[in-house]
């Protein structure tokens, strides 16, 4: 575990690290061969894979098997996206990082979503002390929702971000993903203003991978957009096989992130 712990921490402090996101044993073992030099989950789409909604719907046992089957077949590090710690109950949030370590994963994704930034302090106090007693240097890697979500008016959310960003590098951060935020300009003050390294999400807009490294940005993170794609080619491919009996693959495109979210929803729970 010491080898590949160390190493995700490594690939963070020269370049740019290029995580694309997926979902399953299969999609890790086919990121690695591609030459991937990590491999990270996206939380929506292991949801998805399973059934579920994104959104601390995911049952443990399941994250843990999923996360188990990916480290098996990796011998690159491996970081998991656990949304929010799928809890507000701190000690059920321990016992989720506890398993994902167990099972293999030597770097997490924790998010402050629409909750208050210091919950999520506490948080990242959690997975220090449960990475510390088992013996991982966790990278912990924190997302902040202030762009993603639009949770300030946008005068306000690069002053938010970069407060938040503090916060979480003293409460022990190894990370700062600052999903949605796209502007070059935005993109450099965030990067030169905090000592964490910064993680960006692919969107719309974003600057080219160039552009990105000389702004300072050290990881770039396909999030879902690829279980999409996925889930998108498959729908019209089934479509057309039951309507024609012939697998069509010229109108292929991308669920969004909403229509695969609304699909997953369980009418009764």
């Amino acid at each position: 575990m010491t080898a590949l712990d160390n190493a995700f921490h490594n690939l963070h402090q020269n370049g740019l690290l290029v995580l694309a996101n997926v979902a399953d044993a299969g999609g890790a073992r086919i990121v690695e061969r591609l030459g991937g030099k990590a491999v990270a989950t996206s939380s929506a789409a292991m949801a998805w894979s399973h059934g579920y909604q994104d959104g601390n719907k995911l049952p443990l046992d399941l994250l843990n098997t999923t996360v188990k089957s990916m480290a098996r077949v990796l011998s690159v590090p491996l970081t998991v996206d656990i949304e929010g710690g799928y809890s507000d109950d701190l000690e059920q949030v321990g016992q989720v990082i506890n398993a994902v370590l167990a099972a293999g994963a030597v770097g997490i994704n924790i998010e402050d979503g629409v909750g208050s930034p210091e919950l999520l302090v506490r948080k990242i106090d959690v997975a220090r002390k449960v990475a510390n007693q088992a013996g991982v240097k966790l990278f912990i890697n924190v997302r902040t929702d202030v762009y993603l979500k639009n949770l300030f008016p946008a005068e306000q959310r690069l002053e938010e971000l970069l407060k938040r960003a503090a916060l979480y590098a003293s409460a022990g951060a190894d990370g700062l993903f600052a999903a949605g935020v796209v502007d070059s300009n935005d993109i450099a003050t965030v990067c030169r203003d905090t000592k964490l390294p910064v993680n960006l999400l692919s969107r719309d807009g974003l600057p080219s991978p160039d552009e990105l490294k000389r702004l300072g940005v050290r990881r770039l993170s396909a999030g879902s957009s690829i279980a999409e794609f996925l889930h998108g080619a498959m729908g019209a491919m089934v479509r057309s096989f039951l309507d024609n009996g012939q697998l069509d693959t010229h109108a292929l495109k991308a669920h969004t992130y909403g229509e695969l979210n609304a699909l997953m929803a369980v009418k009764t729970e």
